[in-house]
């Protein structure tokens, strides 16, 4: 299992305007989560310009379904986003 993470930029008013698609994200995330495969995840603050999602997977390709089903996504709440392999040095490994 390889570890990746998701960094999402998104639009200058995403706190305004997520709230119509939190309950269908937060589901998706949550169903990725129990599957095992999204580790952590939220958006930074101060300013909240990007968010992190911590996936550990097989195939990347897991992650490019969750990023195409995402509604932030295809909503336009995120403007770009990047899937880089990570390397774990330290800390809580499966």
């Amino acid at each position: 299992m390889n570890y990746y993470a998701l960094i999402y930029s998104v639009v200058d008013d995403y706190m305004v305007r997520r709230g119509i698609f939190r309950d269908e994200h937060l589901r998706l995330a949550n169903e990725a989560s129990s599957r095992g495969e999204l580790i952590l995840g939220g958006a930074f603050s101060n300013p909240a310009d990007q968010a992190l999602l911590i996936f550990q997977v097989n195939e990347i390709s897991i992650i490019e379904k969750f990023v195409t089903n995402d509604p932030y996504v295809i909503n336009g709440l995120v403007t770009k986003w990047e899937i880089r392999p990570w390397t774990v040095v330290i800390g809580c490994k499966k």
